[in-house]
């Protein structure tokens, strides 16, 4: 595994639907870059057990942990603690790229 990627590189679309590509993962975490087209989202769904961190590198997007929802754009970064219900939705009309990282890796054991 290479330690070095490039993000737009790395960075893939599809209008069927959002697209994840892992860039790195260990048993301690993962990372991954998301690319929405506008109108995508990730349904709100909860990890028990793992903190999330989106980052929204290009574009922005609509957030939702637990109960709040709030706009988020190009250098903000959004925390989804264990447990909570968590979500996004490209509702711009501009493609979405975020960095995700979740601790611990709810795959480490599968």
């Amino acid at each position: 595994m290479p330690n070095f990627k490039n993000i737009q590189n790395e960075t893939r679309f599809s209008a069927e639907k959002m697209q994840k590509v892992n860039l790195f993962e260990t048993k301690n975490f993962f990372c991954d870059v998301y690319g929405l087209e506008p109108g995508q989202e990730q349904k709100a769904h909860s990890h028990a057990g793992s903190d999330k961190i989106y980052c929204v590198i290009e574009g922005s997007a609509t957030f939702i942990v637990d109960d709040k929802t709030r706009q988020a754009a190009s250098g903000d970064v959004v925390f989804a603690p264990s447990g909570s219900a968590h979500g996004v939705r490209n509702s711009s009309d501009e493609r979405l790229v975020l960095l995700v990282l979740m601790s611990p890796n709810p795959n480490a054991d599968k």
